[in-house]
């Protein structure tokens, strides 16, 4: 990915906040390359970017988990930008998106850690729920499907985020693309961007 000191996602709080969000990642390991897709969380036993996730095991294989390299996408909010938006010239398209990438070798976890990271990732999708479900009200089954589950956690040696939400441009083109959009969520990325100093 393309590195630009302007759109540089480099807030540790943002990082994490945007995994805990976003949590359906890309992950990519070299030879091959194998590309899986995974849910992962921020690793609840820590403060910064290291993340916990789980793959089917056959999966797990493919990327031969814990002994390769591996590249976690986490990607945010995104949209196509038309020039209309800009109501000045010269400009053409672009997109505007939110992403972070994570690098480093996974630990591959035990049954019981496995099982943890499970229980830790429904509590999180559960969390906004009046009524939310517990892996633990279905503890015998979860325990019958852990030989098919490889889990695992990342504490990643290199990360690079990125938030490209036309910072580059004047502050009142940036208004007329955030009023524009139908996307609130890419138009909230945008406004936070833009209100940062």
């Amino acid at each position: 990915m393309l590195e630009v000191p302007i759109f540089a996602l480099d807030d540790p709080a943002e990082i994490r906040a945007l995994i805990a969000d976003q949590g359906w990642a890309l992950l990519v390991s070299d030879g091959g390359p194998v590309v899986s897709h995974a849910p992962v969380i921020p690793d609840p036993a820590t403060a910064g970017p290291e993340i916990v996730g789980h793959l089917a095991r056959t999966d797990a294989e493919l990327h031969e988990l814990g002994e390769r390299r591996i590249a976690v996408v986490v990607q945010g909010p995104h949209g196509y930008i038309s020039p209309t938006l800009y109501q000045a010239t010269p400009y053409v398209p672009t997109w505007n998106y939110v992403t972070v990438h994570l690098y480093g070798t996974p630990e591959i976890l035990d049954p019981r850690e496995t099982y943890q990271v499970l229980s830790d990732s429904v509590d999180h999708y559960e969390r906004d729920r009046a009524e939310p479900f517990r892996l633990a009200s279905a503890e015998e089954y979860a325990h019958r499907l852990l030989p098919a589950v490889t889990g695992f956690r990342l504490v990643p040696d290199r990360v690079v985020g990125k938030a490209k939400l036309s910072q580059d441009k004047p502050a009142e083109i940036a208004e007329r693309v955030i009023a524009g959009l139908t996307d609130p969520v890419l138009a909230t990325a945008m406004r936070r961007a833009h209100q940062r100093p």
